[in-house]
Parts: structure tokens; sequence; C-alpha cells
């Protein structure tokens, strides 16, 4: 009995050690992960000529700045504008979730519930479109758009990004889980298709409607090569462009770019961590089936 009580003892020690290196691996890997994210956010509260000139040699002032300054953020918020930017950027985003889920909901559900001839074919269409790059088709696309004067205008930014088919592609996997006894039953009640689906499938699909918005958003957000290609009015200009005007050909200014790029990794974090519930009922979701 006593040698089983010592082994069961050892063997919680063993696994209180094992948990110990674990726990400090994991801090150490997400202190890795964080440190570009803290050098970008101390580099922001430097002069911006310092920042490189720190880098080598390796040292604590390549972290922590001798002088701290808010000049950058003032820089950004003041002559560059990148405060209206920043609001461009929230209103083009914000607008296509909201037109983009108006379209890939619709879709979504007459792809999975709807039979008719051909079907399959049009959502293998539909993945393949979505997997060729946007930047082969950017330039033509940008020339129809100065046709139709649309350039230089939020619909054109706008447009775009509503046809998501990655976004269809995931709300449809979800349709087709839901019983097909549900959709029965509410044809039998007389509940048009209309109802069916913002009345039962929608109640049941909050996760992957909140994700496939989330995939939109963040596409829209993350743009740069069509913002440059069809806007050039400085009014309507996105953060992405607007961060890029730190640079010109005869100077830079790395404080600037560190401080706008923080502030626009801001929103989407943020996003992120409100809704990182909806993420994990979905896995939990999935795990349980």
């Amino acid at each position: 009995m006593t040698a089983q009580v010592t082994a069961v003892g050892g063997l919680q020690r063993r696994m209180r050690v094992q948990r110990v290196i674990l726990g400090v691996l994991a801090g150490l890997v997400g202190v890795l992960f964080l440190l570009p994210a803290i050098w970008m956010l101390l580099g922001s509260l430097r002069p911006g000529g310092e920042i490189i000139g720190s880098v080598s040699p390796l040292s604590w002032n390549t972290l922590i700045p001798d002088v701290w300054t808010l000049d950058n953020y003032a820089a950004l918020f003041g002559p560059l504008r990148f405060g209206q930017a920043m609001m461009n950027s929230l209103i083009v985003a914000f607008a296509s979730v909201v037109l983009g889920l108006v379209i890939t909901i619709p879709a979504a559900y007459a792809l999975s519930v709807f039979r008719f001839p051909g079907r399959e074919l049009v959502f293998a269409a539909l993945v393949v479109g979505f997997m060729i790059p946007f930047e082969a088709i950017a330039i033509p696309l940008a020339q129809i758009f100065t046709q139709w004067h649309l350039d230089n205008t939020y619909i054109g930014l706008i447009l775009p990004g509503i046809g998501n088919g990655l976004a269809i592609f995931n709300l449809r996997q979800f349709f087709l889980g839901v019983p097909g006894e549900l959709h029965e039953a509410a044809r039998v009640d007389g509940a048009s298709e209309l109802r069916t689906m913002t009345q039962v499938y929608l109640p049941l699909s909050v996760t992957p409607v909140i994700n496939s918005a989330l995939l939109i958003f963040l596409a829209q957000w993350s743009a740069y090569l069509w913002p440059l290609l069809v806007v050039s009015d400085e009014k309507i200009q996105v953060a992405a462009i607007a961060l890029s005007r730190t640079f010109s050909d005869t100077s830079f200014n790395f404080g600037q770019m560190f401080g706008g790029a923080l502030v626009i990794s801001v929103v989407p974090a943020v996003l992120l961590l409100v809704l990182q519930r909806y993420f994990t009922q979905s896995v939990a979701t999935k795990g349980l089936k």
C-alpha cells in the first residue's frame, strides 16, 4: 500500500513539473509572438528616424525608447488625415457586411435547400471563383468601374466586396446540416421560403452568419490594391492607402507607419475579441456532432 501511495505521489509530482515546464514554454512562445507588436507600439512612441538606427546593435534601446513622443500620432491624425481615412474604411467595411449578408445568405440558402438542375455546377463555379486571386482581375475591373463612373465613390469601393464566395460557401455548408424536416414542417405550415429562411434557418445559424460577416469585414478592411486603383480623391481614401502616404520618394517615417499600423489593427482585434465566443461555440458544436 505504501509503495502504491509513493508511486502515485511521484506521478503527481512529475505531472506538476510537466505542467510548469509547459506553462513556461507557452509563456515564452507568447512573448515571442507579442514582441513584434510591442516593438511597433514602443516604436510609434519614439522619433521615427531613430527606429532603424536603434536596431543595430541589438540592445534594450532597440525596444525601449530614449525619447518618448506622441508626434507620430499627431501627424497621422493631423496633416495626414488618418482619422478621416479610418472613418472611410469603417463605412466601406460595415456597408459591405450589411449588403454582403443580404446577398450571401439567400444565395447560400438557395444552394443548400433548393433542388434544381445544375445546382452542383453553380456551386463548383462559385468555389472556383473565390479561389481566383483578386489581383488577376483587379485592373480590368477597375477600368470597367471607371467607364461606369464609379471611381472615387463609396459604391466603387463597396461593390467588389459584397459577393464574397467564401462567405457563401461557409453558410451553405452549415445550412446543409440543418435537418430537412424543419424545412418541410415550415412548408406544411404555409410559410414562404423567405419566412422559412429568416425564422427557421437564420436563428439556427447565428455563429456561421457572424463568421461570414467577419470574412467580409476583414477582406474589405485589409484591402489595398482595389482602393489604390479606383480612388484618387483623398477625401474618400481608406486607411491602408493613407498609411502608405507616410512614405515618399525622398523620405520615410517608420514611427508614423508603426502608429498607423497599430491603429488599423485595433479594429479587427477588438471585433475578434468581442466575437471570439462565437468561434468557440462553433468549434464546440462541430465537436459534439
